[in-house]
C-alpha cells in the first residue's frame, strides 16, 4: 500500500449527513441551516481542531466555519442555505501543537513545575505562528513570543521568577489562543475524502397545502365537461383557503379501448368518460390535453392566473399508456408482451387494468424511453409547469429516476 504522508495523523469518519456514500445529495430549502457532525480524532493525547468546509456549486472558493467539539470525539459545524444554488461541504481536521501545549502548560503550572524550557517551546510555536500570518496578526503574535522566550530564559532569582510569570500570562492570553487558532499548522491536515452535495430547492419542495381538483368536474352546468376557463374562475376560491398548491390529475386524452366505467366496471357506458390514469388517443398522448379541456394555450393563461393569486399548479406525471397511445404503435418494444404477443396490461392481482399499459423498463431501447419520458416532463416545464405529483413512481426504475431528476434539474 503506497502512503504518500504518513505525518496525515488525524481521521475524520461518520460525517453525518451522508447518503449512501455521498452517492445521493441530501435536501435543503433556502433559508434552512445545515448542521453536520463528524468524528474527528488523531492517535495520542494532541489537541485536534476541525472545521466544516463549504461552498455554492457556482463558486471555486470554499468558506469556512470552526466546528464545535461535543463529546467522544464528535464535532458539529453549521452553514446557512441563502441561494437557490446546489452547495457542496466536507470536514477536515488536524492535530493543534500550540493547543497541546497550552493545554499541558497550564496543567504545568497548576502543579508547581518549573516551565521555562516549556515557554522556550511555545515562543517556538507561536514564532511560526506569526511567520504564517500577515498583517496585524503576525505583529501580535511576535509580541506574545518575545513575553514568552523572556519567562523561558529568566535566572533563578526574584527578577526571573517576575519575567517567568509574565511569560505564563502571555501564554495563557486568550488573545494569544486566537490567534493561533485563525493560523493555524495545517500542513499535515485530513479530511472527509470526498465532497457531500446539499440539493437546494425551493420551500415548496419541503412543504406545500395542495388541492386536488378534477378539470372536467369544474364546470358550473350539471351535465357540461368542465374546461381550463372553469378552472380559472375557481382560483380565487382556492386561494382563500390558503393553498399553495393547485394540483391538477392527469389533463390528457383517454383512451377507449378497454375504457372502464364507474368503479372500475370492465364495460364503459356511452357516456362514461373513463379514467384520466388512462392516457392517449388518437388526439394525442403524455404532451397533448385532452381536447375538451381546452388548448396548451389555455394551460398557459391558468398557469399564469394561478400566478397571479398565489398558487402554482401541478400536474399529474403519470407514465404509463392506453392501449390507443401513440408509443403502443410506434414504440411496442417499449411494453412488455404476454405468451400471445398481446401487450401485458397493468394488474395488481386480483384488480385487472386493461385500459392502461405499463412501460418495461427492461426494454432493449431503455435509452429511447428514458428519453421520451424526460422530454415528457420538459414539455410541461415550457409550459411554466414546475412541480408534479408522481403517479406510482415504484414501478419505475431507480436508476431512471436518478438520471432523470439529474438531467431535468440541468
Amino acid at each position: 500500500m503506497e502512503v504518500k504522508e504518513g505525518r496525515r495523523r488525524v481521521v475524520v469518519s461518520g460525517v453525518d449527513p451522508e447518503i449512501d456514500c455521498g452517492r445521493f445529495p441530501v435536501k435543503r430549502t433556502v433559508g434552512e441551516e445545515v448542521v453536520v457532525e463528524a468524528d474527528v480524532f488523531a492517535d495520542g493525547h494532541d489537541a485536534v481542531r476541525a472545521v466544516l468546509r463549504y461552498r455554492a456549486e457556482d463558486e471555486r472558493d470554499w468558506s469556512e466555519v470552526p466546528m464545535e467539539p461535543l463529546v467522544n470525539d464528535r464535532w458539529r459545524g453549521s452553514f446557512r442555505i441563502d441561494r437557490l444554488v446546489d452547495h457542496r461541504y466536507t470536514v477536515r481536521g488536524w492535530v493543534d501543537r500550540f493547543a497541546t501545549w497550552r493545554g499541558d502548560l497550564a496543567k504545568r503550572v497548576a502543579a508547581g513545575q518549573d516551565v521555562r524550557i516549556e515557554l522556550l517551546e511555545g515562543a517556538d510555536l507561536i514564532d511560526q505562528g506569526a511567520r504564517r500570518a500577515t498583517g496585524p496578526d503576525g505583529k501580535a503574535l511576535r509580541r506574545f513570543a518575545r513575553r514568552v522566550r523572556e519567562g523561558g530564559r529568566a535566572g533563578d532569582d526574584e527578577e526571573g521568577a517576575d519575567a517567568v510569570e509574565a511569560g505564563i500570562e502571555a501564554a495563557l492570553d486568550p488573545e494569544v489562543d486566537a490567534l493561533m487558532a485563525a493560523n493555524p499548522d495545517r500542513r499535515f491536515a485530513g479530511g472527509h475524502g470526498r465532497e457531500l452535495v446539499v440539493r437546494v430547492d425551493r420551500e415548496l419542495a419541503r412543504f406545500g397545502a395542495w388541492y386536488e381538483m378534477f378539470p372536467r368536474s369544474a364546470a358550473q352546468e350539471a351535465g357540461r365537461h368542465g374546461t381550463f376557463a372553469d378552472v380559472e374562475t375557481l382560483l380565487p376560491h382556492v386561494a382563500g383557503m390558503g393553498f399553495d398548491v393547485l394540483y391538477l390529475p392527469p389533463i390528457h386524452p383517454i383512451g377507449t379501448t378497454h375504457r372502464k366505467g364507474p368503479n372500475n366496471a370492465e364495460v364503459a357506458g356511452p357516456g362514461d368518460p373513463g379514467s384520466p390514469w388512462g392516457i392517449g388517443s388518437k388526439e394525442g398522448g403524455l404532451t397533448a390535453i385532452h381536447p375538451e379541456l381546452g388548448k396548451v394555450e389555455d394551460l398557459d393563461r391558468l398557469v399564469a392566473a394561478a400566478r397571479e393569486h398565489g398558487l402554482e399548479i401541478a400536474l399529474d406525471l403519470a407514465y404509463q399508456c392506453s392501449p390507443d397511445h401513440p408509443w403502443v404503435t410506434e414504440h411496442p418494444e417499449w411494453f412488455r408482451h404476454r405468451g400471445d404477443g398481446s401487450i401485458r396490461y397493468a394488474e395488481n392481482p386480483p384488480k385487472r387494468y386493461q385500459d392502461i399499459y405499463p412501460l418495461d423498463f427492461e426494454t432493449e431501447d431503455w435509452r429511447g424511453l428514458w428519453e421520451a419520458l424526460k422530454d415528457v416532463a420538459t414539455f410541461w416545464i415550457a409550459h411554466g409547469v414546475r412541480i408534479f405529483r408522481v403517479d406510482n413512481p415504484h414501478t419505475k426504475a431507480f436508476p431512471f429516476w436518478e438520471w432523470m431528476i439529474e438531467e431535468v434539474r440541468a
